[in-house]
């Protein structure tokens, strides 16, 4: 690890090990064309890897960390029942491979310990972040942070179809990883290689050139409102779309410049979950980029499992952030349709 991690030492190669090692497990479960899938009362999908990612992640904290609470997204109750037996066999069926050992009471006890409730120091974790990615093949990632006092103070990405150096949503091959500490800098490279490098995002000061990233699911956004904002910033070039905080890890490697996490009209209440931002939105700030809500809030992790304070999300290279929050006030997009 980057010497300047020595305040966070354990806890920076902790979290660049788990992620490593869910990322490889994912990869896995794809190879082995696991196409089993569960949904969610919220009706997003939930593949073998989003709860063989927790498990495993969880398991390796519980011998870390152990007085550490786990906040993540996924409980063992999807597991139950005769529709899921398929997808439980083979959650456990890929654990004692990696493992050597797992029953599935302990697979049970893995997923749950994700349960834990945000406190004074405590570690979240999205398994399979960008689940319909990874179910098309495409980019998906493995986000894990600690959050101390309300900051996020070490986070680690794996990105298995994130290639450094590759152009627009391109799938790569190879994979990254990126990790930070607060105070330490962004570091990436390689998915399987030990050699790290200095991430810094794009000195782009022209929003007539920036290049947004946005999810490929439509579902994620405001259409019209994401539309409006390119006519507003003069943007010329279409979006790259890619699903999940690959899109932090490629602006912080300098491959895009702006990512707005708009209020979707289906869910104008929606509040963004801590595990799809902590990870991503450290690794932006320590390459030099920005985050912040779409009024121009920090993010607050201190409200439990949601940005409950926050509306939305701006990520920037810095120095777009103001135009590109003014343009969200112009066109009304820093609140939810019909408030004042």
């Amino acid at each position: 690890m980057p010497p300047i991690f020595d305040a966070y030492h354990a806890e920076s190669s902790f979290a660049l090990s788990a992620v490593r090692a869910a990322a490889r497990l994912g990869i896995k479960v794809q190879a082995a064309m696991v196409t089993a899938e569960l949904i969610k009362d919220d009706r997003s999908p939930v593949t073998v890897a989003d709860f063989a990612c927790q498990a495993l992640v969880s398991h390796q904290l519980e011998s870390a960390f152990p007085d550490d609470p786990l906040v993540a997204e996924e409980s063992s109750r999807s597991l139950r029942g005769k529709s899921a037996e398929g997808v439980r066999q083979a959650v456990t069926r890929h654990l004692v491979d990696t493992l050597g050992e797992a029953t599935d009471g302990q697979v049970d006890a893995w997923i749950d310990r994700g349960q834990g409730q945000p406190a004074q120091r405590f570690w979240t974790l999205d398994p399979v972040d960008g689940t319909a990615g990874f179910l098309r093949h495409q980019h998906w990632v493995v986000a894990l942070a600690l959050i101390e006092d309300g900051l996020v103070n070490v986070a680690a990405l794996a990105c298995p179809r994130l290639d450094f150096g590759q152009s627009g949503d391109d799938v790569g091959s190879d994979g990254s990883v990126a990790v930070a500490v607060r105070g330490g800098g962004a570091w990436g490279g390689a998915l399987e290689s030990e050699e790290l490098v200095p991430l810094h995002v794009s000195d782009c000061d022209e929003p007539s050139v920036a290049r947004l990233l946005a999810s490929v699911e439509a579902g994620h956004t405001n259409l019209d409102q994401l539309h409006a904002l390119e006519a507003a910033l003069g943007v010329s070039a279409p979006p790259v779309r890619m699903d999940s905080q690959a899109k932090y890890a490629a602006l912080a490697n300098g491959q895009g410049e702006l990512i707005f996490r708009l209020l979707s009209p289906a869910k104008p209440d929606y509040r963004e979950k801590i595990w799809d931002q902590a990870a991503g939105s450290l690794i932006v700030e320590e390459a030099g980029g920005e985050v912040s809500d779409l009024r121009g809030k920090p993010l607050d992790f201190s409200a439990g499992r949601t940005l409950a304070r926050n509306t939305g999300v701006l990520v920037s290279n810095r120095t777009l952030h103001s135009q590109a929050l003014a343009a969200l006030a112009n066109i009304g997009a820093d609140r939810p349709a019909g408030s004042a």
